[in-house]
């Protein structure tokens, strides 16, 4: 992907950086500030094929989000992360598939390079296995509880279970 980063968002640029396959997706990086909720951040991308063209995959805390930009028109799909039952990685040599289930929909995003969508995927998993934050001190004792049993199961990584025990500690 061209552009500096020292134009893009923090956020965005971080998670631009973490990309392996920087190539294609342009246009769409340019625009992605602006389909973006206010507050919601970017954590990971990935480019890809889904429906009519090379586009960008967003992973943020709120949602995935498909990004085309053509010359004459725009496609945003979004996922919203609450809505999303399962996502599923299928690898080549060089690329892969990710398959997105929502309530609803089902996507296919195609040709996304293999260490970017594993990374993605990854990530994705441990945001829909993890239960949504629940108001008080009590849901945070419960999250902690699931979350090991996560970690117990192989799911989530004992570096991933020690730094989201900590932010959820940060909230009692």
């Amino acid at each position: 992907m061209t552009g500096d980063d020292e134009d893009l968002r923090p956020d965005i640029g971080a998670a631009k950086r973490r990309m392996r396959l920087t190539s294609g997706g342009e246009r769409e990086l340019v625009r992605l500030e602006w389909v973006l909720h206010d507050g919601e951040t970017v954590e990971r991308m990935a480019t890809g094929m889904y429906g009519r063209g090379v586009g960008l995959l967003a992973l943020t805390d709120r949602r995935l989000v498909f990004l085309h930009r053509g010359r004459l028109s725009q496609t945003t799909e979004d996922f919203p992360i609450d809505r999303i039952t399962t996502v599923q990685w299928h690898t080549g040599v060089l690329s892969g598939t990710i398959t997105v289930h929502a309530t609803g929909k089902r996507a296919e995003i195609t040709n996304v390079h293999k260490d970017d969508g594993r990374a993605l995927t990854d990530r994705l998993r441990e945001r829909i296995a993890l239960p949504a934050p629940a108001p008080g001190g009590d849901g945070v004792i419960e999250q902690i509880r699931r979350l090991g049993e996560l970690r117990d199961a192989g799911i989530v990584t004992e570096e991933e279970f020690a730094a989201k025990k900590a932010e959820l500690l940060r909230r009692l």
